[in-house]
């Protein structure tokens, strides 16, 4: 038994804290870097990571392995969590009331570059957090997490192929969307 599965069983049949602790440890960094990918917000990016993980330890329990790895599940976890947060309350808010935060990327780097390409990946994620559950799962795995259409198709429990189709039909209304495409086609974006 692998020291993962070990840590598992642990958390499951006894809430080990040291258990959860190398669990937790494990994956922080991955799941830190797939939300900071989205969010491009330090403090933001610490808080739903932590989110994330209390969640994972809350429903360990119903953690079978059966159908997925678990780091296939916790990053369902972490895509759903996303979701719910850009759909939230707090993040229309915050939208409307902070103001652009400027963070170097490397101390070579132009700011003006600096500012353009966290422009365009903000515009990115504002049209990918519009769409409907289901396309924005695809996406921010694959875009995000560099996950297979395998990969995502197990997360997701659906077939690869509807996977790929879903992701490619999506890319395609995004892009038309993001160089200026029709009315209708950003109202099919929601779909």
């Amino acid at each position: 038994m692998n020291k993962e599965k070990k840590w598992i069983k642990l958390i499951q049949k006894r809430a080990d804290e040291q258990a959860a602790n190398e669990l937790v440890s494990m994956y922080y960094s991955h799941i830190y870097a797939f939300v900071y990918k989205q969010t491009m917000n330090k403090e933001l990016s610490l808080d739903l990571t932590q989110e994330i993980f209390i969640s994972m330890l809350q429903s360990i329990q119903h953690f079978e392995g059966k159908r997925a790895s678990f780091k296939t599940w916790l990053y369902k976890i972490a895509t759903n969590r996303l979701v719910d947060y850009y759909r939230s309350k707090h993040y229309k808010y915050d939208r409307t009331t902070d103001d652009l935060e400027v963070e170097w990327v490397s101390a070579e780097e132009d700011f003006t570059v600096t500012l353009e390409r966290r422009e365009e990946v903000e515009e990115v994620i504002a049209h990918i957090n519009e769409l409907a559950t289901y396309p924005q799962q695809i996406l921010r795995l694959k875009l995000f997490a560099d996950y297979t259409f395998a990969e995502i198709a197990t997360t997701l429990n659906v077939p690869e192929s509807s996977v790929k189709t879903k992701y490619y039909t999506t890319v395609r209304r995004l892009k038309r969307t993001l160089t200026g495409g029709s009315k209708n086609e950003k109202r099919n974006m929601e779909h």
